[in-house]
């Protein structure tokens, strides 16, 4: 569980540092953006491939060897002078955190008897939900009391006590010391890496050059597109894959695969923008930011133990559906923002989106699994965080985008409603005659109308952030229906375990 919460909250610590990032290594926001997302795609290359490594050298040893690269790594992004070392040492820590939290979970199913299971990955669930919520709280302070590089580094001692814990209590189990995992597929893992990664550029890099009008975009996409198919064939053909896709013949994986790669764009959004919003726009400091969203914690913590019981007494389909709309109403209810918002105006509507992504969390991951048997579940389990990584690296880069573009279309209507309109003179004859008592007229004129193109933008910007909650609210809507086409599973003992 340490390792996991450890890596988990290595997704979203550094959210609320982007813009001192940015500042200190002479980058654009956008840019530093980069920090987040390329964790997750070198998560995402390994997550699918953590069960062959853990057959062929052993759980424990692979387990130890993954949090030993992922705490060097963080160490190396405490330490970084430029975008691109901290980008490399990201990628580095992204792949040795990417085997944690499946072996992680295969661990704790294989420590509780199968009646007591539901209840673990309860306790689980809730720091892998929480993980993402305490990440800008902790890294808020840290960078304001301390300094960035401390999201990072916090990470060293915990990585230290660690492994001291899992050398010396988990050992692996006989079948894992027995096991005959096959050939290594390279090639397969290196076509995952390609079209996972060519997919990651484009995302990141697409808003920047203007998408599918830039040759090397397209280029990029052919690449993404080719490698793709070529994965597919090749994980198809061969004895022993790297991923075995034929669990997505299972309907109850397949569609839940489907939704919390939504919700992990959902989430992973809200996490992203709430936090800039408050920095950009509000001028919060890092620590006031992160508080501003850290109830979310609360509310995962609140509905875990409801969603444990639950979920053993009621069809599970209506409690992943209920999490998707109380999600999608709270994101309708915080679209209401404006620049007249406290710090804990959206208290409710916060706590709330926790609650309802923990009540997704727990039990979509329940019936997503549910009808495979045993042996597939470590296969399955790589793959499901794969879909939820990806998504949240897609979801990142889409509201970013959303802000960029619908910034500029919004500034383009408030400037028509606002050119000769009786408030603009109203305005300008206001701020013109308090800021000439200490210019010049003409330097009084040339100051008013920059003090009145910042609120402009200002607020073209509030409502792109707007746009962007809206648009999570209605995906989140549309997922409440998809919920109905998985089969109701009812827990067996000795079942295959939910997690």
């Amino acid at each position: 569980m340490l390792a996991t919460f450890m890596e988990v909250l290595d997704t979203s610590i550094a959210s609320v540092t982007l813009p001192h990032i940015a500042g200190s290594l002479s980058a654009s926001t956008s840019e530093a953006t980069w920090v987040l997302t390329s964790y997750l795609v070198a998560n995402a290359v390994i997550l699918p491939s953590s069960s062959w490594f853990s057959q062929r050298f052993g759980r424990r040893n692979f387990l130890l060897a993954c949090i030993v690269i992922f705490t060097a790594a963080s160490f190396l992004c405490g330490a970084a002078t430029s975008l691109g070392w901290i980008l490399i040492a990201r990628t580095i820590q992204g792949a040795g955190g990417g085997a944690l939290q499946p072996i992680s979970q295969a661990i704790l199913l294989e420590s509780f008897p199968p009646e007591k299971r539901g209840s673990a990955m309860a306790v689980f669930a809730l720091g892998v939900v929480v993980a993402p919520v305490l990440g800008p709280t902790l890294g808020g302070w840290l960078t304001d009391h301390y300094s960035w590089r401390w999201a990072f580094y916090i990470n060293v001692p915990v990585g230290i006590l660690a492994v001291l814990m899992i050398s010396r209590f988990i050992e692996d189990p006989p079948y894992i010391r027995s096991a005959k995992p096959g050939r290594f597929d390279a090639i397969g893992l290196g076509l995952l890496a390609v079209w996972l990664g060519a997919l990651q550029i484009i995302l990141d890099k697409g808003q920047e050059d203007d998408w599918f009008g830039a040759p090397w975009i397209r280029w990029a996409a052919l690449i993404l597109v080719v490698s793709f198919v070529a994965f597919l064939i090749r994980q198809l053909a061969i004895r022993h894959p790297i991923v075995n896709l034929s669990v997505f013949k299972d309907r109850n994986f397949a569609f839940g695969c489907l939704l919390v790669g939504l919700l992990g764009g959902v989430v992973y959004g809200l996490v992203t923008i709430l936090p800039l919003f408050y920095q950009t726009l509000m001028n919060y400091t890092a620590s006031a930011a992160g508080m501003a969203v850290s109830p979310r914690g609360l509310g995962a913590v609140l509905i875990m133990p409801v969603a444990a019981l639950l979920s053993s007494r009621v069809d599970n389909r209506w409690l992943i559906a209920c999490g998707f709309v109380i999600i999608g109403i709270t994101g309708i209810w915080m679209s209401r923002l404006t620049l007249e918002i406290s710090q804990w105006s959206l208290t409710w509507p916060v706590i709330l989106s926790g609650a309802g992504t923990g009540l997704v969390f727990v039990t979509l991951s329940t019936l997503a699994v549910g009808t495979l048997p045993k042996d597939q579940i470590g296969n399955a389990s790589g793959l499901y965080n794969l879909f939820r990584n990806v998504g949240g690296s897609v979801g990142i880069s889409v509201v970013n985008t959303i802000v960029a573009r619908h910034s500029q279309s919004h500034r383009m209507e408030l400037a028509h409603n606002l050119n000769g309109g009786s408030f603009f003179h109203s305005a300008f004859s206001h701020i013109h005659s308090v800021v000439s008592l200490n210019a010049v007229s003409r330097l009084a004129q040339l100051r008013s109308y920059a003090l009145i193109q910042n609120l402009l933008d200002q607020q073209a910007t509030v409502y792109s952030y707007v746009d962007d909650l809206r648009y999570m609210a209605a995906l989140c809507f549309l997922c409440a229906p998809i919920v109905f086409f998985i089969r109701r599973v009812k827990p067996k003992p000795g079942g295959a375990p939910a997690h």
